[in-house]
């Protein structure tokens, strides 16, 4: 029997790691709801990208992680990515496909076969909306990193998720891609009603883009809320462990700025 809320990802008492070291250690988190985008950030090591492939179903975890009441851990490996889609940090290299092949691949991939469209036209639309209509026939082996990172986030997008998990999507993309694609995927979790979790390293990103921000420490939640209750002076310090302030700019954006290196300031005297 399924129970939880409809429209909602729950995750409870999640834990997950290696044989020898727990990473992930009993997180719960806020019902992320349809619709949203939840930035999931943190310093390094701070247990990100395990937490994403625990909830794509590749890292071995326990505790319940349940979409629209219905529990996906234990579930069979392609049953779970039918529901959940992973977009890893980087993609795969040495693949011998052009960037039109490899979308329409991960169409024919998803096994949704309703749409009318042919699986190149359904990878064109999305190449297009990703702005990378252009690379189309390039090879994936000529690539800058940047533009291998679009064509992965296309890849994601046109399997058309429930659940959509970016590993850090705009780490290799300048200042305009970034914009771009962060609006992209905030129109696309609207129209699609996806659930959208992002690991974003950029704060002020995550404050602009994101609806919601979950903050990891040392495995486990430090903070939760919009980004203004979770990114705060407070919880600058205590995780990332600088002397920081968080103000609103003259269009009523959060700016963290910081000032200082906790752990290496020099006492003012």
């Amino acid at each position: 029997m399924m129970t939880g809320q409809n429209g909602m990802l729950e995750v409870v008492d999640l834990h997950a790691g290696y044989p020898r070291r727990k990473v992930i250690d009993g997180v719960t988190l806020p019902p992320l709801a349809r619709g949203g985008v939840h930035a999931l950030v943190g310093p390094n090591a701070a247990g990100k990208s395990t937490l994403m492939r625990a909830l794509a179903g590749l890292q071995p975890a326990s505790g319940s992680v349940r979409l629209d009441g219905e529990e996906l851990l234990g579930l069979p490996l392609a049953a779970h990515a039918a529901r959940v889609t992973y977009m890893p940090q980087t993609l795969p290299s040495g693949v011998g496909l052009n960037v039109l092949e490899s979308v329409a691949g991960a169409v024919r991939a998803s096994g949704k076969g309703q749409d009318p469209r042919t699986p190149e036209q359904r990878a064109l639309g999305v190449l297009e909306r990703a702005g990378i209509l252009a690379l189309a026939l390039e090879g994936l082996d000529r690539l800058s990193g940047g533009q291998r990172q679009l064509v992965s986030l296309a890849q994601s997008l046109v399997r058309e998720p429930r659940v959509l998990l970016l590993d850090e999507p705009i780490s290799a993309l300048d200042l305009q891609h970034q914009m771009r694609v962060m609006r992209l995927v905030r129109e696309l979790a609207r129209e699609r009603g996806m659930i959208v979790l992002v690991v974003l390293h950029d704060l002020q990103i995550a404050a602009r883009w994101a609806d919601g921000i979950v903050m990891l420490s040392s495995g486990a939640v430090a903070a939760t809320g919009t980004p203004a209750e979770a990114i705060t002076p407070m919880t600058l310090a205590r995780v990332y462990g600088v002397d920081a302030r968080v103000e609103r700019c003259s269009k009523g954006s959060l700016q963290i700025i910081v000032d200082d290196d906790l752990h290496t300031a020099v006492p003012r005297t």
